[in-house]
């Protein structure tokens, strides 16, 4: 399907020959289109480009999981930094518009969006302006704001805090049980997902919804996941060391309701993180809401660094 709006010509990626052309914009996930595109994650449908002529003026792309006939996130809009600030802007507009026309089912909420941005985005001149035109692009769609995000990871040689005694640890007996735990966490959770979630569906359902589209995907064996308790056997928390697509992940790190506010958070993390430097990897990502200030003092406090944020954007 090719748009030709004026001057601008507007269509998808015809496959791999055209991967050149779709790079010409620079981006982290450059290096993964092939890859991604090989596994099934992209689909050359789901990467659209906006031309003047030979000139790449904006990209933008969906994310899928393989086999899945409709993308799970849009994480690429790119624009010409070069080009007049509203030009560019309304070129990205134009751009946005009709890949969802085409992406998008009628009538269903189009794919959250993710973009990696510096830790001091808002303090470097470019990036900032980077940001903003792709946060104004989605606006003039209809998206706004659901929350800023710190990127986090653990290195190998990093000590990891020994454990402190007060809990004891056993793998997830099965999915009934971590899905009852989820469920439970959710009351009074500090994540803008879930509380999104909360705003649209019962406790019960997000957390079912967040295990389909999270946890049943992982790479990784089940029996790493930790349920943490007191001596007594009573539940306290849970975490679900993993790897994804790409990383090692700590995915869900979590204290239930009536046993926040002890310090329990910082055993359960370096428990998850144990589990995986066993695994002699490479590096451990995580991620927490840059409001979620208690989460993102436990992993400072375990030894993770903020190495990068993430903009995530939403449609009602």
């Amino acid at each position: 399907m090719t748009v030709e709006q004026n001057d601008l010509t507007i269509r998808p990626i015809t496959g791999r020959d055209d991967l050149d052309l779709f790079s010409r914009l620079p981006y982290a996930l450059n290096e993964e289109l092939a890859d991604d595109l090989a596994a099934g994650r992209r689909h050359p449908q789901w990467m659209w480009v906006a031309l003047r002529g030979d000139r790449l003026l904006a990209r933008a792309a969906w994310w899928g999981r393989a086999g899945d006939d409709t993308p799970f996130l849009m994480d690429i809009l790119d624009l010409d930094d070069g080009g007049a600030d509203h030009d560019r802007v309304d070129v990205g507009v134009r751009l946005v518009r009709a890949a969802m026309a085409a992406i998008v089912p009628a009538g269903a909420r189009p794919p959250e969006y993710l973009r990696f941005v510096p830790p001091d985005w808002r303090a470097a001149g470019a990036a900032r302006r980077v940001v903003e035109d792709r946060i104004a692009v989605l606006e003039r769609t209809g998206a706004h704001l659901l929350v800023e995000r710190l990127r986090l990871e653990w290195r190998p040689g990093t000590p990891i805090p020994e454990p402190s005694g007060r809990l004891a640890f056993r793998p997830v007996r099965d999915t009934e049980e971590i899905l009852s735990l989820m469920t439970l966490v959710l009351d009074g959770t500090l994540d803008a997902h879930s509380r999104d979630d909360l705003a649209r569906m019962p406790a019960r359902a997000a957390a079912v919804r967040h295990y389909e589209d999270e946890l049943a995907h992982y790479r990784s064996p089940r029996d790493w996941w930790r349920v943490a308790s007191l001596p007594d056997g009573e539940p306290v928390g849970f975490v679900t060391p993993a790897r994804n697509d790409y990383n090692p992940i700590i995915g869900y790190l979590a204290v239930l309701p009536a046993h926040r506010g002890n310090g329990y958070i910082d055993d359960i993390l370096a428990e998850g993180t144990r589990i995986l430097a066993a695994q002699n990897v490479p590096r451990i990502r995580a991620a927490t809401d840059l409001g979620n200030v208690p989460m993102a003092n436990a992993f400072q406090r375990v030894g993770y660094v903020n190495f990068e944020r993430t903009i995530n954007m939403t449609w009602n």
